[in-house]
């Protein structure tokens, strides 16, 4: 067994115990993603002390390989129940295209160790299924994609494509079954390579579905498995592993793609060994690392959906000069620039370059064009934080109802966040 030591993210301070299992100056590790790495922890020497320090990510990972290894939980601040990141996922993915924007939600160490750890604080594998199921309750809504697909079969009587000779000889012929014939040919239906794979990934879930042991959470997974099952009766869930592995999907089909990723990485966290998926009290999961400010930013975007329904108003990621502006509001009423900022310090203060940076997205001249607004005119801004005490379960109809002092047409609004119940962890 390794030394694991167990924290919170944001957390800022004395590592206990440190020693003897740390004894380098400093660690480190970053998140690899395309708008600039991201530091997950930062381990320096102080004195005769290891002094750590934590972002906004959760997980677990190696510091010393084989040996020590750090286990990140979500929390917020400091109350003492934890932040429950799988109902901020479940709110974000209601709407079917926030799913496409999740790829920058997580990052997996496969060639990694493994690192053994109990069911309760596998954050991963809920991730992943959650994704899973509701981009294949998207496939299943628009109907299965039909495909070519081959067929191998010991047909009676008959005759049907090509004839496999050598199968032929030495099942039939030397087994005096003179009447049978193996035969490969095409057939098209939706028994194809990629309706298998997701066949497969639902199996691999029904089996891990017991031994997840929150209520909520499974209750929900359940509910989208008892959706999706029927529709996949007549696929097949043989595969072979180095289809799984090397299967290429037509990009055509997106939401195929999408689940077909989460697919293989569902199935290769299990090892793709079904036995694996029974595991209840203790697990071995790759070192991985899940970004809740990413989590906040699909979470505000759920928001921001559910209060402007039309599906034009709200644009996510919003690029223009090289810049890319969280959410683009073009409603009516509101034409707004909005920032999505997973810091709690806006409940008494603010970020001065966190309002510099939303006003400089104000000023874009494609922006004033996308909202067509004359150039001489001061577009409002928005910041949108995470508040568990006064937050907002919805957003407002009125988005200007509380403006940041000080400034003009700058204005925030608290939203809280869901969190796990003792009954949610039992």
């Amino acid at each position: 067994m390794c030394k694991i030591f167990h924290y919170f993210e944001h957390f800022d301070g004395i590592i206990e115990g440190a020693f003897p299992f740390l004894t380098s100056d400093s660690y480190k590790y970053d998140f690899l993603k395309k708008r600039g790495d991201q530091n997950c922890y930062t381990i320096a020497k102080k004195g005769e002390e290891h002094h750590c320090t934590l972002s906004y990510f959760i997980g677990v990972d190696w510091i010393v390989e084989n040996d020590v290894a750090l286990y990140v939980a979500p929390k917020l601040n400091q109350s003492d129940r934890e932040t429950d990141y799988l109902k901020m996922l479940f709110s974000a993915l209601k709407h079917n295209d926030v799913a496409t924007h999740a790829n920058e939600l997580f990052e997996i160490k496969f060639d990694a160790p493994y690192i053994e750890i109990s069911q309760q604080q596998d954050l991963l594998t809920p991730l992943l299924i959650v994704q899973f199921l509701r981009v294949t309750q998207q496939i299943v809504r628009k109907g299965l994609k039909k495909s070519y697909y081959r067929v191998t079969e010991n047909l009676h009587s008959k005759v049907k494509g090509k004839v496999m000779v050598g199968h032929t000889i030495k099942h039939n012929v030397l087994k005096n079954k003179p009447l049978h014939t193996f035969c490969s040919y095409d057939e098209f239906g939706v028994n194809g390579l990629e309706n298998r794979l997701l066949k497969k990934t639902l199996i691999f879930i029904q089996q891990y579905l017991p031994s997840w042991k929150v209520p909520h959470a499974t209750e929900y997974a359940s509910q989208l498995l008892n959706y999706i099952m029927p529709a996949f009766g007549s696929v097949d869930e043989d595969i072979e592993l180095a289809e799984i592995k090397h299967s290429k999907i037509n990009p055509f089909y997106k939401e195929y793609t999408e689940a077909a990723s989460l697919a293989r990485l569902i199935l290769k966290r299990f090892g793709y060994n079904i036995a694996n998926a029974n595991q209840t009290l203790v697990v071995k999961t790759p070192p991985f690392w899940i970004d809740m400010s990413k989590l906040f930013e699909l979470y505000v975007l759920g928001l921001l959906k559910d209060r402007f329904p039309d599906i034009s108003t709200v644009s996510y990621q919003f690029s223009t000069s090289g810049s890319k502006l969280d959410y683009l509001l073009n409603s009516k009423q509101f034409k707004m620039v909005v920032d999505a900022k997973y810091k709690t310090k806006y409940e008494n203060h603010v970020d001065h370059l966190d309002i510099r940076q939303v006003s400089g997205y104000a000023r874009l001249k494609k922006v004033y064009a996308t909202l067509g607004i004359p150039e001489d005119t001061l577009i409002d801004c928005l910041i949108i934080y995470p508040d568990q005490t006064n937050g907002l379960e919805e957003l407002p109809l009125d988005l200007k109802s509380s403006a940041i002092k000080d400034y003009v047409g700058v204005y925030k609004i608290a939203v809280k966040l869901p969190m796990l119940t003792p009954s949610d962890i039992l």
